[in-house]
């Protein structure tokens, strides 16, 4: 965003302009900033507000055709818009404002940005001395489409020839697609799954769905904008890797978001898995329940204001799960230790 005119940042429910609360500003000829908390009722120009000051300038300057304001806003101002992983919008013109900011054009973007920690994640050099192993995207190239769910198959690790226990994951996102990923879900695939290991299966989701299909059944854990990247699992459990254990293959599935249809972007995100020293007493479990979210299982009917999904669990359930330790939650999935 190269240029020596105004420049905005606004706060949005949706990530569009309606509803936003946004600073904009710009550096005069002299150096002076100037700074206005506007607010967007809809998709046309935002009105000055004149009843707030949640944006404050602190200062700013322009240098070789580029310009910098420094600005401060409580990160809880009573909006609704401040909890959470937040929507942030951005536009820029190309000249100071004469009378009030021109239109931007196609000179804008948005992106979800998480602006605080909801926990407190372990410093990562705890883990430093640790063996892992990892499951990463390598230099697969992002499709051109505005959005593209991408699987790739990976064999498990056969390095550990007697059970060990994982006690931590990092995930790692690449540093150059901040921007386009969006979620991704890591896949233990069924026992039963067979594929050839010297062509192990990856592309587009749809492309490839009957084939990959063995390996929906299991989510081993979820990351989505806003989550941590670090998680570290209680010290008396660990994941079960290496082994007699019945998982061999698993799939590490990313939601690509690239609203620009950016081209040849590559990427190489993936998550990495600690290896603790010890077995650790308990082994950890991952179970998903509720509603199956698929174009068969969850539709919402048009034009209602509530719409209530009621889901069930078998009686079995209690007696299979009876004495399990919950000690996270993801939306529709559970992370226990099996005692």
């Amino acid at each position: 965003m190269k240029t020596t005119g105004w420049i905005a940042l606004g706060i949005s429910p949706g990530g569009g302009m309606k509803g936003a609360d946004i600073g904009v500003g710009w550096v005069d000829n002299t150096g002076k900033v100037y700074f206005q908390d506007r607010y967007a009722s809809d998709f046309a120009l935002p009105i000055i507000d004149n009843t707030t000051s949640n944006w404050l300038a602190q200062r700013g300057h322009e240098s070789d055709g580029w310009t910098a304001i420094q600005f401060k806003r409580l990160l809880d101002t009573c909006d609704p818009m401040d909890s959470g992983t937040i929507i942030v919008i951005y536009a820029y013109g190309l000249t100071d404002p004469v009378g009030d900011i021109n239109y931007h054009e196609g000179r804008r973007g948005s992106r979800m940005i998480p602006l605080q920690s909801y926990a407190n994640p372990p410093p990562e050099n705890k883990f430093t001395d640790l063996d892992y192993f990892e499951f990463r995207m390598n230099n697969d190239v992002v499709p051109a489409n505005d959005t593209t769910y991408y699987c790739k198959v990976f064999k498990a690790p056969i390095e550990y020839p007697i059970k060990r226990h994982a006690i931590a994951h990092k995930t790692m996102i690449d540093p150059n697609n901040i921007d386009m990923v969006h979620h991704l879900v890591f896949f233990a695939c069924n026992p039963t799954a067979k594929f050839d290991d010297n062509n192990l299966p990856y592309g587009v989701r749809d492309d490839h769905y009957q084939e990959l299909s063995a390996c929906f059944t299991g989510t081993s854990t979820i990351l989505a904008v806003g989550g941590e990247t670090l998680v570290e699992f209680p010290e008396e459990a660990g994941y079960p890797v290496g082994g007699d254990f019945a998982t061999k293959y698993y799939m590490l599935e990313i939601h690509y978001n690239n609203p620009k249809l950016t081209p040849n972007r590559r990427d190489n995100t993936g998550i990495r898995f600690y290896i603790g020293k010890q077995l650790r007493q308990y082994d950890i479990g991952y179970m998903s329940f509720g509603t199956v979210v698929s174009a068969l299982a969850l539709a919402i009917p048009p034009k209602v204001e509530r719409f209530i999904v009621d889901s069930y669990c078998p009686s079995g359930f209690s007696k299979v799960y009876f004495g399990s330790h919950v000690f996270s939650s993801q939306k529709s999935q559970i992370i226990a230790i099996k005692s």
